[in-house]
């Protein structure tokens, strides 16, 4: 359990992982170690590191949050915790790109990911994103619907303004100043149960310790580029399936965040809403049920 918790916790961290999976300050000798080889998309302008698993027909694509160290070196884990997978979806999971321009809004993200996407042949995604991987899932399938074929958004929102901005803005101060322990600990503290966090604080004090300052820098970038995120408007544009989840007790986004992109799809016979209650934000992490969701959802057949 506890390595299963470990990595989920970086992979899809949230607001923003939370995705939420945890390197552990793996070194590059240690990712070349590890089973599941981490590969890297050229597309010209940039480079953006992914890893696969799985030898489905179908493509799934995972997008995690806001982390402050990469989910690259948990590939194993993550593999691991997703392998009901495997066997229908070949399963890609991004991070984001590898030289990060100071300003870096989710905008940005999203064409980068939709341009590595493309320029690994993908299409059709079954798309996932968490967190902040679920603001870009969700600027992906307005911008690009004929790429992604189902979509699922994670403890996320489609405007900034759902956000607990004294949250974010207590993460930022804190990787400015170079507080690695007390920012996993208010990490740790924002996305999980009290029950969880308390179970897990000498865990979070050990992933702190392989923090780099160069780790602190591109999540302060990644985190200020949440300002201004707004596609309210444009949620309608999406085109295809949309399960919504989302937790009531989340201390980062409240259940707004998620409600709100119900508001304004609810309407529609393909969208799908569900709501957990004492999982906390990283419910996609706690809940048990999380992954049978996404399955369910993703064979579904519509009309």
């Amino acid at each position: 359990m506890r390595k299963t918790f470990r990595t989920l916790i970086i992979c899809m961290m949230a607001v923003m992982l939370a995705s939420s999976a945890v390197s552990c300050g793996k070194n590059e000798k240690e990712e070349q170690d590890m089973s599941i080889p981490i590969e890297k998309v050229s597309t010209g302008s940039f480079e953006m590191r992914y890893f696969r698993f799985g030898s489905g027909e179908k493509v799934m694509v995972i997008l995690p949050g806001l982390s402050v160290q990469s989910v690259m070196a948990s590939a194993d884990a993550v593999a691991e915790a997703y392998g009901a997978f495997a066997e229908d979806f070949t399963v890609y999971l991004f991070d984001r790109r590898e030289d990060l321009p100071d300003k870096y809004g989710i905008e940005d993200m999203a064409d980068d990911t939709i341009e590595a996407m493309k320029a690994l042949g993908l299409a059709d995604v079954y798309l996932f994103g968490a967190s902040q991987g679920g603001m870009i899932a969700l600027t992906i399938a307005i911008k690009e619907p004929s790429l992604v074929n189902r979509l699922v958004i994670g403890s996320s929102c489609a405007s900034e303004a759902d956000i607990k901005t004294d949250v974010l803005k207590e993460w930022v101060g804190l990787a400015r100043s170079g507080k690695k322990e007390e920012l996993y600990l208010a990490f740790g503290k924002a996305l999980y149960p009290e029950e969880t966090y308390n179970a897990y604080t000498e865990v979070f004090r050990q992933m702190a310790q392989g923090v780099t300052d160069e780790d602190l820098r591109r999540f302060v970038i990644l985190a200020e580029g949440i300002g201004g995120f707004d596609v309210t408007g444009a949620l309608k544009d999406i085109a295809c399936p949309v399960l919504a989840i989302g937790a009531s007790d989340d201390m980062v986004l409240g259940a707004e965040g998620t409600l709100r992109i119900a508001e304004y799809l609810k309407d529609r016979e393909d969208f799908s809403l569900y709501m957990y209650d004492g999982y906390g934000h990283a419910c996609f992490d706690t809940a048990p049920d999380y992954k049978d969701r996404l399955m369910e959802f993703f064979v579904k057949k519509f009309d």
